[in-house]
């Protein structure tokens, strides 16, 4: 674990995360400068205030038990002035905390939207090699980063720079020694400190990792509560459960331990210096070269620093958990998109429909090659076929032609066309997917459906969906096309789903169709329903059918058998079946009209 936490550290990239904020932020320059200006100004007031009370404590000691008048309204204006200064500094910090609330709400959406717009247009591969949850909580932990960095620098690292260099200025004009002494002090304690929350970090990490652990151990017991019941598992999730909180426990008093007894040194620390300074106070003052009032002064700067030193160490460990945070956001900020258009990419124009897969060889990570000098034409508004075993490549051929993947070598064309050299959006814009596991959006039916084509009328989508063979099963949903579908489409059955995408493909009406398993998930009265409507979807369109029922298949203009990535034969049914060969095996093993 200790190894794992300090590799987390040394990773995380300081100036990159920095660079992405500072953009992010420079967008509303004018909030952030006048922020800046507050910040600073009233840091500088709380610096002055001490100032004026040297002074008055001065003229208090210099003063008879009788003072006269003047000196009393000399008091007087001196105490006024502390209060101006005091209004002056609780305006400077209002318009700080009203910009502030202004600003960093501003500066978190941007940050959030340009996350999201990077991800959306990550490749297929990224996706498939992330967890959504975890995507989402990096979004998230990129804008919460932001607000605590942003924080930190504000009103403790910029407050702490000033509070050091001013009242360095001031006592320097007192007394250079005792300036040296304050400064060279706190460098001193700067650097224990961090050094000593850079070393503690890891154990911090570490109690955060077993905490999660055990959140995520209750999380699961509690939900597979059936399970433990029926599995007698309650003694067992009792002695998990126990051995994870002890490890935790143990983590958090070493922790604790630690962080009182860094507390303990600080405060030694501090006894020492306001001892130190006040000890060659004494002496400068026996000789002449101070006043009660630069004591005063003194005392003043010291409480002032010390109360902003306190924290550091506390400061200096979540800058650190933000910067964490941050970094694997960052990370895929600084990601190149592995697929983009070419610099002279042009939109797809297809006006026939034709498809060409010429010489092309693919793998997978340069691992496992699928396609193997793969080569096929598909005439304009031909419907094909792709049959063969699990592993011969038909899937893929999909993948490859909506570009989710770029080839090893060879091309595909639309039309005489590059899907290379074409933008992705049109691209995507000309073909219609039906793919096996329709995924919808935690949307309404109405919403899922449209999306086909989303400046559709409502008439346009329930026309859609009649063709589809669902609008009965819609009308008859508690909220009819306004129901809500769940996540990833959890409340509808299969069937459903499967029919909710195929009106989604009837809207789109696009002149390239896939199917790929299209009707896997409907049963066979499911599946009578809609096969008028896919003869209706697959009208004057260039059709690719991966591995679909046989009712489909045997319908098609060809049908391509593939194996080991490569064509080995093509032709109709009838004439597939009277060579033998594969495609025979294939029928012959089928059972209840499936293809496997």
């Amino acid at each position: 674990m200790t190894l794992t936490m300090n590799k987390q550290i040394q990773t995380i990239k300081t100036w990159e995360i920095l660079r992405v904020l500072w953009q992010h932020v420079m967008r509303y320059r004018t909030m952030a400068m006048v922020l800046l200006i507050a910040t600073v100004a009233a840091n500088i007031l709380d610096l002055i205030t001490p100032i004026f009370y040297k002074r008055f404590f001065d003229i208090l000691a210099h003063s008879s038990f009788a003072p006269d008048d003047s000196k009393v309204q000399l008091l007087i204006g001196i105490l006024v002035s502390v209060l101006m200064i005091t209004l002056i500094n609780w305006a400077c910090s209002r318009v700080s905390a009203f910009i502030n609330v202004h600003l960093e709400p501003h500066v978190m959406v941007d940050l959030e939207r340009t996350s999201f717009h990077h991800l959306l247009r990550h490749s297929y591969q990224f996706f498939t090699d992330n967890f959504a949850g975890s995507l989402v909580r990096r979004i998230h932990r990129l804008s919460r980063a932001f607000e605590e960095i942003f924080d930190i620098f504000k009103e403790s690292f910029l407050a702490l720079f000033i509070t050091i260099i001013g009242i360095i200025i001031v006592v320097y004009q007192r007394s250079p020694v005792i300036a040296g002494i304050i400064l060279a002090w706190t460098l001193f304690f700067m650097i224990v400190n961090y050094s000593f929350a850079r070393w503690k970090l890891k154990y911090d990490l570490a109690r955060a990792a077993k905490d999660s652990e055990s959140t995520g151990i209750l999380s699961d017991a509690l939900s597979n509560s059936v399970n433990i019941s029926l599995f007698n598992g309650h003694d067992f999730e009792d002695g998990l459960f126990a051995k994870v909180t002890n490890e935790l426990r143990g983590l958090r008093i070493f922790g604790w331990s630690l962080g009182e007894g860094s507390n303990s040194f600080q405060m030694i620390m501090m006894t020492g210096i306001e001892f130190a300074v006040m000890y060659e106070a004494v002496h400068f003052w026996q000789r002449g070269l101070l006043t009660i009032g630069d004591f005063a002064l003194l005392q003043s700067y010291l409480i002032f620093l010390f109360g902003k030193l306190g924290d550091f160490r506390r400061i200096i460990r979540r800058l650190y958990e933000s910067l964490a945070d941050a970094t694997e956001m960052v990370d895929i900020l600084n990601t190149p998109h592995e697929i983009q258009d070419a610099k002279t990419a042009k939109p797809l124009v297809v006006t026939k429909g034709a498809i060409e897969f010429d010489h092309v060889t693919f793998s997978y990570h340069q691992t496992r090659t699928v396609l193997r000098d793969f080569n096929l034409k598909i005439k304009p508004r031909e419907k094909v076929a792709l049959v063969g075993p699990s592993g011969a490549g038909k899937s893929t051929i999909v993948k490859i032609l909506l570009r989710f993947y770029d080839l090893d070598r060879g091309k595909i064309l639309i039309d005489d066309q590059s899907v290379s050299r074409v933008t992705q959006d049109s691209l995507h814009d000309v073909v219609a997917l039906v793919p096996q596991e329709p995924l919808l959006f935690h949307r309404t039916l109405m919403d899922n459906i449209r999306y086909g084509k989303r400046d559709a009328s409502d008439e346009e989508v329930i026309e859609a969906a009649k063709k589809a063979r669902c609008h009965e099963f819609i009308e008859s949903s508690p909220q009819g096309y306004e129901t809500y579908v769940g996540e990833r489409g959890i409340k509808l059955s299969g069937g459903e789903r499967q029919r909710i995408a195929i009106a989604r493909a009837i809207l789109k009406n696009t002149p390239i169709l896939v199917l790929d398993e299209a009707t896997s998930s409907l049963d066979s009265e499911s599946e009578s329903l809609i096969q008028g409507a896919l003869h209706e979807l697959m009208k004057n369109k260039t059709v690719i059918v991966i591995a679909h029922r046989l009712s489909t298949i045997m319908e098609m203009d060809r049908i391509v058998v593939m194996e080991n990535g490569r064509v080995i034969d093509t032709g109709t049914h009838e004439a597939l079946l009277k060579k033998g060969g594969l495609y025979q095996k294939l029928w012959e093993i089928q059972a209840g009209g499936f293809l496997p």
